[in-house]
């Protein structure tokens, strides 16, 4: 039996992982900000042109209910993973549109679209035109509009289905 006294717990375990993982979220909250540090906030940007099936399409400045706006490449892995859940929002909630940019020509484009099964419209912006308006740096970039037109949440990067329909019942109370 040794006398010696009981070590005191170690109480300075557990401060380096809590600073870690407060640095990697501070990191992932700076990057987030970064990226959409363009992005608009407020009332929508207009919208406007023809789909890949020809139909003009007007993004409505008050559009009445939620509306997701979606950009999006052919060169963009993410983007092709991301590609079941943006059909499905945009089927469930009818004005919404996707915008392919700087994705090629519009016959490439479409090319593209039915090798990917693509039912969703999509408006193509080749020169990134419509991008830059919108201040998308990065895709995929997905815009909610609430329906009084304002911008109501702005995600870039791969986002679920679940989330985005969260979102987009959210932006409709």
């Amino acid at each position: 039996m040794s006398n010696a006294p009981a070590s005191p717990p170690n109480r300075k375990k557990w401060i380096r992982p809590v600073l870690e993982v407060i640095i990697l979220l501070s990191l992932f909250v700076g990057y987030r900000a970064w990226q959409q540090r363009d992005m608009p906030s407020g009332p929508a940007p207009a919208l406007s042109g023809y789909t890949l099936a020809g139909q003009l399409y007007t993004l409505p400045a008050h559009p009445g209910k939620p509306v997701l706006v979606h950009f999006w490449a052919t060169w963009c892995g993410i983007c092709l993973a991301d590609q079941d859940s943006i059909s499905s929002v945009v089927h469930a909630y009818p004005g919404s549109i996707t915008i392919a940019m700087q994705s090629g020509p519009a016959d490439e484009l479409a090319r593209y679209a039915r090798k990917q099964h693509i039912d969703f419209p999509v408006l193509n912006d080749p020169n990134g035109v419509m991008a830059q308006r919108w201040g998308v740096n990065a895709v995929p970039a997905s815009f909610i509009i609430s329906p009084d037109g304002t911008v109501r949440f702005i995600t870039v990067g791969y986002t679920t289905n679940i989330g985005l329909r969260l979102r987009m019942w959210l932006a409709g109370l």
